[in-house]
């Protein structure tokens, strides 16, 4: 049988609201999204970048092209079109959905998830790390077929399923997903380990700088929270945006 083409397809603006152009904001030399791109890099699966037509996020562009990572411009505000956009430009037949204010996502785990996802063999599969939360937020991810997010892009009509890509998948609006969780046993669900807010920086700063974190996985990165409350504390207090929000 001939291999599925899986695709990493990350979304990235720099009109961010609560951080403002979060993902060039630079430590150890490189923007976070070089962070995040060079991580994702380590699965061996092509990465695609899904920005807006904003002119804003033509630096998006130029630092994509500087590493040679493909890119695919679309709508701001419907990001299910966007990401159908560029699963049908690169002929995608399944993808890994993951956004740039994810830094230190772990690529092992991302890449153990597409095994999984190939190893079932489901178009209707929907498979994530985050239907329950048992990782740090900054680890997440979801795998989908591409006609899956085709049919939803065809249908949806909540504007939230839209703006949020994958919540017509995963409330299974269709009733014809089958959903998989990928639960993680290493603890540190409590941690935050994304770039939403200023406090979020000021820890991944931390990390990157005293730690040398992205050579490091996910548990490591757990261990060192757990070893320091000091540094966990720093954004322990910030809420997550909801669905809709």
């Amino acid at each position: 049988m001939e291999q599925l083409k899986i695709g990493i397809v990350t979304q990235v603006r720099v009109t961010s609201t609560r951080l403002p152009a979060k993902v060039m904001l630079t430590v150890a030399g490189r923007t976070y999204l070089e962070h995040h791109l060079a991580r994702l890099a380590r699965t061996d699966l092509p990465v695609i970048v899904a920005t807006t037509t904003n002119h804003q996020d033509d630096l998006v562009v130029q630092v994509c092209e500087d590493h040679g990572i493909p890119v695919f411009r679309g709508s701001e505000d419907d990001v299910l079109s966007r990401f159908a956009g560029a699963a049908r430009e690169h002929d995608l037949d399944a993808l890994v959905r993951v956004t740039s204010d994810c830094p230190l996502i772990d690529p092992e785990i991302v890449a153990a998830g597409v095994d999984r996802w190939r190893a079932e063999n489901d178009p209707d599969l929907y498979i994530s790390n985050c239907l329950e939360r048992t990782y740090p937020r900054g680890m997440d991810f979801e795998i989908f077929s591409a006609a899956r997010l085709y049919d939803a892009e065809a249908r949806a009509t909540l504007k939230a399923d839209r703006e949020h890509v994958t919540s017509y998948l995963h409330q299974n609006r269709s009733g014809e997903m089958r959903l998989l969780n990928l639960p993680w046993t290493g603890g540190g669900a409590q941690y935050r380990l994304t770039l939403d807010t200023a406090d979020d920086w000021k820890l991944l700063d931390a990390l990157i700088e005293d730690f040398d974190a992205p050579r490091l996985g996910c548990a490591e990165l757990v261990a060192i929270l757990d070893a320091h409350p000091e540094l966990a504390a720093l954004n322990a207090h910030i809420e997550q945006k909801k669905l809709g929000e």
